[in-house]
């Protein structure tokens, strides 16, 4: 009987391991996690993308760099990459960095037990197999990690990084003017910038929103005297070196 009764207890616990660590997601716990957020040195910011790649979109966000001067860091899905590999060949010819973003749009902690760790090596492999490197950084979708994604980060030797500052470009409503006012009082020396090259998993085109904002973001961190660029140039906390080619 006492066991029955500890059975709930015991699920309960497991259920908090399993969660727990998608309390990242909240900016007051990113604050004491700095590595983990993404900070890095003080005279530089990072630039990233997220869902893509999309043909679409991300060849107008690689033209608009290659126009400022600067590169980035982005986080493909698997699903994406694998429907237009040649977007992401373009994306490493031109200097950028590609991180994982796994392989569908998908929340951790609502996937069956092991499914991420699946879909998170089939992204590893196929992002080596498309660009002739092997990814670095992995970016839970919506930012929430799970015990399982966490563990098979490490398996696949990836960095887990979030953001320090997001634009919400993804939503309808968004405008560069409405990306620029959200993204300004987080934009400094050290930030790592959340912003989307797709409106796969958004709002009808809302892509453009960031892409109009682009240059006004470069411009600002210029006139900061602080040098944009990937995460591998971020000095990101505690974060080794673990890329290259193959």
């Amino acid at each position: 009987m006492a066991r029955r009764a500890s059975l709930p207890v015991a699920l309960a616990g497991l259920a908090l391991v399993h969660a727990g660590p998608a309390v990242t997601w909240l900016p007051s716990v990113r604050r004491v996690l700095p590595g983990l957020a993404g900070a890095g040195n003080a005279g530089h910011v990072a630039l990233t993308f997220d869902d893509g790649p999309d043909p679409r979109s991300t060849p107008r966000f690689l033209d608009e760099l290659g126009r400022l001067g600067c590169r980035a860091t982005f986080f493909v899905l698997g699903e994406m990459l694998a429907r237009h590999p040649e977007v992401a060949r373009r994306i490493v010819a031109e200097g950028h960095e590609v991180g994982v973003h796994g392989w569908r749009h998908v929340n951790a902690l609502l996937t069956r037990p092991g499914e991420v760790a699946v879909e998170m090596g089939r992204a590893v492999d196929l992002v080596q197999e498309v660009t002739g490197f092997r990814p670095v950084w992995y970016r839970p979708p919506y930012g929430v990690l799970s015990a399982e994604a966490l563990v098979a980060a490490r398996l696949c030797v990836l960095r887990p990084v979030l953001w320090t500052v997001w634009g919400k470009d993804w939503t309808a409503e968004a405008s560069p003017a409405s990306v620029m006012t959200t993204l300004l009082p987080g934009l400094r020396g050290g930030a790592t910038v959340l912003l989307h090259d797709s409106d796969h998993t958004a709002a009808p085109g809302c892509w453009r929103s960031a892409l109009g904002a682009l240059p006004e973001v470069v411009d600002r961190c210029r006139q900061l005297g602080l040098r944009v660029g990937p995460l591998r140039e971020h000095g990101v906390a505690g974060a080794g070196a673990v890329s290259g080619a193959v």
